[in-house]
């Protein structure tokens, strides 16, 4: 979100020129005219439990960040640079206060690698994983997955991950947090059948619910045209959908 009056191709031309020169009053200006963009992630990470004020400071901070990092040469627009980071860092504030009952770092870590594995191993075993496999996957004990998990219970249950509920989430397009995936064994068959889709359709979700892309955006990023990705979404959450209905 570029300031008004002000050209891409100019904006462009800055970026090309601060990553030359590290012109800290450039480098302000830069910052300046694209406080709009930090404002406006900050409104969709609202009302979960953070005050506006802490995730517009936060956002803001990954803004500069962004300028500081961004390179002009990679072919990357900047506003697709810097959500991307700014997202990453509003995901990482609700991480770190994101407890209800505060557990230990220890486990809030195991809690978030179980996503990961939880999906890897369904995807290689056919099925959701024991606690057992967990473990040894982890290198935890069975103990401390039982803990992490039951701790992950007291994890706020608002998606840090969708970008609004406006937009549509995984979470909302399937049924509301608590009773979607209230417990872990739903999380284990959201993880299973997201390891069924196709690369293409998992990478398309990703992009959507995850990085907070546009469908035109996504239509850029993988090649193809915007109606063919709401057609993807709309066949995979269609997908993911049935693996919460039960058989009869």
């Amino acid at each position: 979100m570029v300031a008004a009056g002000q050209s891409a191709d100019a904006t462009r031309q800055k970026f090309v020129d601060f990553a030359e020169s590290r012109d800290p009053r450039l480098r302000d200006e830069l910052v300046e005219a694209h406080l709009g963009l930090a404002f406006q992630l900050a409104r969709r990470f609202s009302n979960r439990g953070e005050t506006y004020d802490d995730l517009s400071q936060v956002a803001s901070i990954a803004l500069i960040k962004s300028v500081d990092r961004f390179d002009p040469e990679r072919g990357v627009e900047f506003s697709t640079f810097a959500t991307r980071t700014i997202i990453g860092e509003l995901k990482r504030h609700f991480r770190d206060k994101g407890w209800a009952i505060r557990a230990p770092r220890r486990i809030q870590e195991l809690y978030l690698e179980l996503g990961q594995v939880i999906e890897a191993l369904s995807h290689e075993l056919g099925r959701p994983p024991t606690v057992a496999e967990m473990a040894n996957s982890t290198g935890a004990s069975e103990e401390a997955v039982l803990e992490a998990l039951e701790a992950g219970q007291s994890y706020r249950t608002s998606s840090i991950d969708a970008p609004d509920r406006q937009d549509g989430s995984i979470s909302t397009r399937l049924g509301e947090v608590d009773s979607g995936f209230g417990g872990a064994e739903d999380r284990m068959v959201l993880a299973m059948s997201m390891a069924k889709l196709p690369e293409r359709e998992r990478v398309i979700l990703n992009l959507r619910f995850v990085e907070g892309m546009t469908q035109s955006q996504i239509a850029g990023e993988v090649g193809i045209s915007q109606m063919h990705v709401s057609r993807v979404l709309t066949a995979s959450l269609a997908k993911l959908r049935e693996s919460f209905v039960p058989e009869r």
